[in-house]
């Protein structure tokens, strides 16, 4: 089998966000123009399937004021992958950035994820088998 590069990681979840794999609150607001928005948990978690390493979530914040979360994930030596941040307005910021451990059964979200990731590992194999 061959490899999967991150550019090819990061390409396949771009091109499979859509409305339907943000978090449901939000999904109203989602649009094209900024598709990253709000598939931060859905697209750490699926990061975290494909490479390992820790799940971080920070805090998003706006004049000081705590609005959300933000999910993004870290490899080993310090490695840190982030494919949702560009999501932001200049207002928000992202702060911190805790280890959280995974969950064992993913509840929250888990129609969203489950959705990203089969449509990311059907464009990984799909691009492999191209190979």
């Amino acid at each position: 089998m061959t490899p999967w590069l991150l550019t090819d990681i990061e390409r396949a979840v771009r091109s499979s966000w859509g409305a339907d794999t943000c978090t449901p609150e939000y999904r109203s607001q989602w649009t094209p123009d900024n598709p990253a928005r709000d598939q931060c948990g859905v697209t750490a978690m699926v990061l975290n399937d494909l490479l390992g390493g820790e799940l971080i979530r920070g805090e998003v914040r706006v004049e000081g004021v705590q609005t959300d979360f933000h999910w993004w994930n870290r490899l080993g030596e310090g490695v840190e992958i982030d494919l949702t941040r560009e999501q932001f307005t200049p207002e928000e910021i992202v702060t911190g950035g805790l280890v959280i451990p995974r969950p064992p059964e993913i509840k929250r979200l888990r129609e969203e994820y489950e959705l990203l990731r089969g449509r990311v590992l059907e464009k990984l194999l799909r691009g492999a088998a191209a190979h």
